[in-house]
Order: C-alpha cells, then structure tokens, then sequence
C-alpha cells in the first residue's frame, strides 16, 4: 500500500475545505470598513456576510448530482475557478449588490467543495484511514477560518506600516478589498495542483472505465486489495439500479418520528446557538468592548486557533469518550460561555466626559456631544440611540467604534473568556459531533436522503443567524443577543441529556433497531 500516495493526494483535495473556511470567515475583518463605505443598514449588513451561505446550500444540493455526472476532480477544478472569481469580484466591488453577487459565486464553490472533497477522499482512501483522511477536510476547514482571522490582522497593520511597497499596494486605502482578494491565491495554487490528482476510482467504475480506476487503485491500497476493490465495486454498481428510490415521504413516516426529531434538533441547536455570528463578526464583538481595532483583530486570531485546537481533541475523542458525554459537556459549555458574554455587556456601561467629547473633535462638532456629557447610559442600545440621534446616522455608522472606545465602562476579559469558551465548548462537541451523529442515526435505507434533509435545515438556519445578527444587536442589544443564544444552548443540552442515545459501539442495524419504532 502506498499511504503516501494516498494521503498527498486528499490533502490537496482537502485544500477545498481551507478555501471553504477561508471563503466564510475572511468577511469578518470586511463588515467595520463595508458598512460605512457603502452605507449600509443592518439587515444589508447581515446579506453581505450570509449570502454565501445561500447559495452554498444551493450549491450542496446539486454539486453531487453534477459530480457524478461530470466527476468529482472536475467539479472541483470548477470550485477553484469560482473561488478566483469570488476573491477578484469581491476585491474590485464597486457597490454593496456587486460585493453580494461576487461573494454569491463564491457560495457555489464553497458547496461543492464542501460536498465533494469528502466524497473523493472517502472513495480513494484505504478503508483503515478513510476516517483519519476525510477528517483532513475538516481540518482544513478550521485552518482556512484560523488563517483568514490572520490574514485580516496581517493585512491591516501592514496598513499602517510606514515600509514603500505597503504604501505602494495602498493596503491602508484598500484593506477590506485585500483582505477579500487575498484568496485568489490559494484558489489558483488548489486549482493547479488538482491536476496532480487522478480522477477517482469509483467514478471512474461507475463509468465504464475499470482499467483506469485498477490503475489508480494500486497506486492507494496495494495491487491485490486493489482487484478486490474494483470486484466489489463493480458488483455493488450491477445491484444499486434495483434498489427503490426512496420518497421524502419515508422520512415522515410515524416510525421515523424520533430519529427524525433528534437530526433536526441536533441540526438546528449547532448553529441557532449563534457559532456563524461569534466567526464572522468576532473583529466587530470585540472592538465593541473598546479595545481598539488592533486589538480587536489580534484577539480573533485566537478564535481561529482555539476553534483549531479544539477540533483536533474532538476527533481524537469521539470514539473514545462517546458522542453523548462530547454533547453533554459542550452544550453545557456554550450556555454557561452565552451566559458570561451576556453578564459581561450587561454590566457595561457609556460615558462621555468633556475630555472625551474633545477627543471626538475629529469625528463630529464637540457641540453636538454635549448634551450628552457626564450621562450615564447603563446599556449599548440606550448609548447607541442618544448617539445617533445627536450626530445622526452617517457619522455615527462610519465612528461609532470611536465613540464606543472613548464612552465604555466594561471589563473586556469576561468578553474574551465568553467567546473563547464558546468556541472550544462548541469544536468539542456539536460541531464535530453533529455530523458523526447525523451519519449513524439514519437506516441504511433512507440515510443519504434524511442527512440532506437535515443539512438543509442546518444551513437554513445558519443563514438567518448571520443574516440578522447585526439587526439583533442594533435592536436587542449585546447583552440580550447572547443570552437568547445561551437559552438556546440550555434548551439543547436537556434535549441531548433525556433524549438522545449514546451511538458509540453500536452498529447501525442496533441504532435502527432503538430509534426506528415500527
């Protein structure tokens, strides 16, 4: 067997799930610059960074199908291309609907490869390291929103560095648009490098060629397991036609109530406990404990690398300690870090004393300040709305960090704490775990069709708690926001504890025995 062949070509696979990650968290250095700039309410706010989310969903329902039509290594030298175009559309956008529709093609690259990347590595993986190589998707997946959170930082202090060619590339001037076309790099080296992979052995059987799939067999698992393989394959390939096409309407089936149940709650509890607002706004949630912009960046690094460190112990964990006791532990986690997050803003409070209202000289007249000087507003949404209404709304969307620096009264570690908290609670448990579940719940039968059903509804929901997360702190505030978000997360956590059964060491015909009532 040649495990070196076979591991460097997923891992040049998987570099779709870094463009993937990359992809969805690069636009939380993006929204501070974007809002002002193309003046932007909340809501328009909230579509720039969710709409790649859209049309990843769309993406995910028909990058399979085109797949095996097409082929998988075909399909994802199309997510390159897309990716490229994204990142050079994004970079060059010259309006708010232009910068949607860039980031929107980028959603269809983000599907594809989001489907198919797992799908090659599984089919041309030996069977003792299928897991160990399409875990490396996730992986990169996490190290492609770790570096974006990087990159952003990177890119904004080389804004500020006096260095010629800095000043030359304008990246002071230009920061969010080179913080979006920064990936147009790893899309053409992913792009290139996919020329270096074989066209997958399974698809090749299914289309008749099985001397090109023997080929590429032997190169992965050895010249004997490789002739057993395509044997089974083959003959799996003259069975699968006979087999019913199964209905959307066997899901709803009474007997399949609790399983049912259980995949949509798991699916919705992931991400309706707010993880998509706390990786695309991370920059944003800090700055707003008046840290600074720097500080605000620098901090969201280690989100990425706590999200990182976290998912690598959840891999190693899973078959281990259980998925059950992996839930119990992070949802736990995740409504205690809400909770800390939604003290922690609730406690603030915003001042603007005459030394501060001096200081805003550069942003508004001093004389527009004053009736604010010396009140004390004990919450963000009281101090936002007397905000506005002194200097009105142009000026407070283009300074309100400023203004927020200079009046705020909150200790920034509870926020630190909350989030990072947060995110480990979450990359140990139902982030991860979620999809292991969701591949061990369903019978045989029905299990491709439930676990689209149940991404569907995932991605649905992901979608609108990052679209409507900048209007929920406009309107709710920081500290309600989060506690909704950690109520969530209490809700989740008795569910899993009375309802759902562990499905470690179990196989899937007990699984179905348990959970599909007849």
């Amino acid at each position: 067997m040649n495990l070196r062949y076979s591991v460097f070509v997923s891992l040049i696979v998987a570099l779709g799930g870094f463009l993937m990650g990359f992809d969805a968290s690069v636009i939380s250095g993006v929204v501070k610059f974007i809002e002002p700039q193309f003046d932007l309410s909340k809501i328009q706010l909230g579509w720039a960074v969710s709409c790649l989310t859209l049309t990843a969903t769309l993406a995910m329902l028909i990058a399979g199908p085109l797949s095996d039509k097409f082929g998988r290594r075909t399909i994802l030298k199309y997510a390159a291309v897309l990716y490229f175009i994204s990142a050079i559309g994004s970079a060059t956008a010259s309006s708010f609907w232009f910068l949607i529709l860039a980031r929107m093609v980028g959603g269809f690259g983000v599907g594809a490869s989001l489907i198919i990347a797992p799908i090659y590595i599984a089919e041309i993986a030996p069977p003792k390291m299928r897991g160990t190589m399409v875990s490396f998707n996730q992986l990169n997946i996490v190290l492609g929103i770790s570096v974006a959170f990087f990159t952003n930082y990177m890119i904004l202090q080389l804004g500020k560095s006096n260095t010629a060619w800095a000043e030359l590339l304008q990246f002071n001037n230009y920061n969010w648009r080179w913080m979006l076309g920064l990936e147009a790099l790893p899309a053409i080296i992913y792009f290139i490098f996919l020329f270096f992979v074989p066209r997958s052995p399974r698809w090749l059987a299914m289309n008749g060629l099985s001397h090109e799939a023997l080929q590429v067999m032997k190169r992965s698992v050895g010249e004997s397991e490789a002739v057993n393989q395509l044997k089974s394959i083959i003959q799996s390939i003259k069975v699968s036609p006979k087999k019913e096409k199964v209905s959307l309407k066997e899901l709803f089936k009474p007997s399949m109530k609790l399983v049912l149940l259980i995949g949509i709650v798991i699916a919705v509890t992931q991400q309706i406990t707010g993880i998509n607002s706390v990786f695309f706004y991370a920059p944003m949630i800090f700055e707003q404990t008046g840290i600074g912009t720097d500080a605000s960046f620098s901090q969201a690094i280690w989100v990425g690398l706590i999200n990182l460190a976290f998912t690598v112990i959840a891999i190693g964990l899973v078959d281990r300690v259980g998925r059950k006791p992996l839930l119990i532990f992070g949802l736990t986690g995740i409504a205690i870090s809400m909770l800390v997050l939604s003290i922690g803003f609730g406690q603030a409070s915003y001042q603007l004393s005459e030394k501060n209202i001096q200081d805003c000289s550069p942003f508004t007249e001093s004389a527009d300040l004053m009736p604010m000087k010396n009140v004390v507003y004990n919450s963000d949404l009281e101090f936002t709305e007397a905000l506005k209404s002194h200097i009105g709304d142009i000026k407070f969307k283009e300074h309100q960090m400023d203004f927020i620096a200079m009046a705020i009264d909150i200790n920034p570690w509870l926020v630190l704490i909350g989030i990072l908290g947060f995110v480990a609670s979450f990359a140990i448990s139902i982030g991860p775990v979620m999809w292991v579940l969701f591949s061990e719940l369903f019978p045989n039968r029905i299990r491709g069709l439930a676990i689209s059903f149940v991404g569907l509804i995932n991605s649905g929901i992901s979608f609108l708690v990052q679209l409507v997360f900048p209007w929920e702190q406009m309107n709710f505030g920081n500290a309600t926001t989060f506690l909704i978000y950690g109520i969530f997360g209490a809700v989740g956590l008795v569910f899993v504890v009375f309802i759902l059964p562990e499905t470690k060491g179990k196989s899937l015909e007990e699984l179905e025995f348990i959970l599909v009532k007849e």
